[in-house]
């Protein structure tokens, strides 16, 4: 892990600190959210609510230790009544538990789109399988640069992992717009839609965080991930709801 740069002002600190534990309360409560509800949803949508529950979970464990890290790198203090300062402690704080949650979660977070759309079985196969592994391609290239002091290197790192994730924004852009448009209600595609646009726009914000080398951007990287997996996940339960509904009452469109 890269060394912290030294200098936090105490409402840098802050922020990223309030920034963690939203991040620890919005992916908790959408794990107690989500789960309850798969009786509620047919079985077609079980597996893709289960999913999003499990990638919430993996969130909530580790924006714990994230905080933990940056609570134990740190010493908040003030003298004689003045402003707070903020000093390093020695202790090193683990960025690397980003990439981890990332590389378990990512993959986890398009599949389960991929699943609640009910695609036909061999094309839902094939494109877990692409989008999966291009979307943990696409971390595990980016992890080598998050590490380096080296400005040239980080670019290198950078325009490599640019590659698996330009595949997987054009594939939720444009390659699943016929899917979504085949959706058996008009409620369920609007839905559908606004879930791939949300993961392309949060998505987008990473590779420009990921080039300002300052660890204080970890607070906007957590406001970018409960958009990314808390509020999408609404998004997919609100999808296997409707879906659930419009089977249910008989309602469902014809191929």
């Amino acid at each position: 892990m890269a060394p912290l740069p030294d200098g936090f002002s105490y409402a840098e600190w802050n922020a990223t600190y309030n920034a963690l534990s939203f991040g620890i309360a919005a992916m908790g409560s959408a794990t107690i959210f989500f789960w309850p509800q798969l009786p509620n949803v047919t079985k077609n949508y079980r597996t893709a609510l289960t999913i999003t529950g499990i990638v919430t979970l993996i969130a909530t464990y580790h924006y714990i230790r994230i905080f933990n890290s940056w609570s134990e790198a740190f010493t908040v203090a003030s003298k004689d009544g003045g402003d707070y300062t903020v000093q390093l402690t020695g202790a090193p704080f683990n960025d690397g538990y980003r990439y981890v949650d990332w590389l378990l979660t990512v993959p986890l977070l398009l599949i389960e789109l991929i699943l609640v759309m009910k695609l036909p079985q061999q094309e839902t196969v094939s494109l877990s399988w692409k989008l999966g592994l291009a979307s943990a391609l696409m971390v595990a290239l980016g992890y080598p640069g998050e590490i380096q002091e080296d400005l040239s290197v980080r670019w290198f790192w950078w325009c490599l992992s640019m590659i698996p994730f330009c595949y997987v924004v054009f594939t939720l852009a444009v390659g699943l717009a016929e899917a979504t448009s085949k959706q058996p209600s008009p409620a369920a595609a609007s839905l559908a839609s606004a879930a791939r646009y949300l993961t392309v726009l949060s998505w987008c914000t990473y590779p420009f965080v990921y080039m300002v080398k300052s660890v204080g951007l970890a607070g906007p990287a957590a406001l970018a991930d409960v958009l990314a997996k808390a509020v999408f996940g609404v998004l997919i339960w609100a999808i296997a709801a409707e879906k659930s509904a419009v089977e249910e009452s008989g309602k469902l469109l014809p191929n």
